[in-house]
């Protein structure tokens, strides 16, 4: 009776790790297919700026925009490979039609964060991003410094007084900041590594499962 009742706490328990595997075998799947239309977007032809956008129908929407930067910037400091310790800039354009709209420029080195940037008429090709940067470990933005430690959208669109729309430039006209183009390979899917990990968890356990019940089998004997 020991043994039955082991034998059938092993079976499911083999069973879940196993349900485990192929869920995220299947998570896998389904997070691959939302990348490939992600990077297919994002490397689409760019359209006009829409009068409307929003984060469920224009996440990573390519756009072309033109207008002048020019005012205060915002820097957010990152660490890229090129620069190690930089900063994010970003600035203001005020478009034709009368538009204010934040645009990320892409980095700087921490040494050229006072320096002076060209201003003026700037035409922009990027696309479309609401960042998801903050939480509640996310220190408040050093505003006397002009250091802010992520992309808060709704913050930055009041301190410099745009709408609440952010081009992460891929392209511009004027010399400046190296762009930091929206890449779909940043975005995380580790679904085939939690499936290894529940499947060796699955072969662990039946491992562990045939060796005990050999181990009972002797002593039964």
């Amino acid at each position: 009776m020991r043994k039955i009742a082991f034998a059938i706490f092993a079976l499911l328990g083999l069973a879940l790790l196993l349900w485990l595997g192929i869920w995220q075998v299947q998570r896998l799947a389904w997070k691959t297919g939302i990348l490939d239309r992600i990077e297919a977007r994002i490397s689409a032809a760019p359209i006009a700026l829409p009068a409307s956008p929003t984060e469920e129908a224009d996440e990573y929407l390519p756009v072309a925009v033109t207008g002048r930067l020019g005012g205060d910037e915002i820097h957010v400091l990152i660490s890229t490979p090129q620069f190690g310790a930089s900063y994010r800039v970003i600035s203001a354009l005020e478009t034709a039609e009368g538009r204010r709209v934040l645009v990320d420029l892409g980095a700087i080195p921490v040494g050229e964060k006072d320096e002076t940037r060209p201003s003026g008429e700037v035409a922009i090709v990027g696309n479309l991003l609401w960042p998801d940067e903050t939480d509640g470990f996310t220190p408040e933005p050093d505003l006397s410094r002009n250091i802010w430690f992520a992309r808060d959208l709704p913050a930055m669109a009041g301190a410099l007084g745009t709408e609440e729309i952010l081009v992460v430039a891929r392209e511009t006209s004027l010399p400046g900041p190296q762009p930091l183009p929206i890449d779909g390979a940043e975005i995380p899917n580790d679904h085939l590594q939690y499936a290894i990990t529940w499947f060796s968890m699955a072969a662990i356990w039946a491992g562990m499962t045939l060796l005990l019940l050999w181990r009972m089998a002797r002593r039964s004997s």
